[in-house]
């Protein structure tokens, strides 16, 4: 799971390449659990401030995730559909 958040935040600018389901979704939780702690501990701005810096990790990798099944990253901005394909099988290149 530590490697999946570290390989997150080193490959935050990245959107090329792919990353595993299980990158994915160890990713999607530490962002979730991240951002429940600081609406409860921080105030809005630094909520905000956090949320947004943790976002553009999150979106990155779930570009990834749709490159490793075989599709535009473009994808992830379409609701519901976007969930399927983040928990396809990894497509074999």
């Amino acid at each position: 799971m530590l490697e999946a958040i570290q390989d997150g935040f080193n490959r935050f600018s990245d959107t090329s390449g792919r990353s595993t389901r299980p990158q994915f979704w160890y990713f999607a939780l530490f962002y979730i659990i991240v951002n429940f702690l600081s609406s409860l501990i921080f105030s809005d701005l630094i909520d905000l401030i956090m949320s947004i810096a943790i976002f553009i990790p999150y979106l990155t990798v779930a570009v990834r995730r749709m490159h490793d099944v075989g599709r535009s990253g473009w994808f992830v901005i379409v609701p519901i559909v976007n969930l399927v394909f983040l928990a396809s099988p990894t497509k074999n290149a």
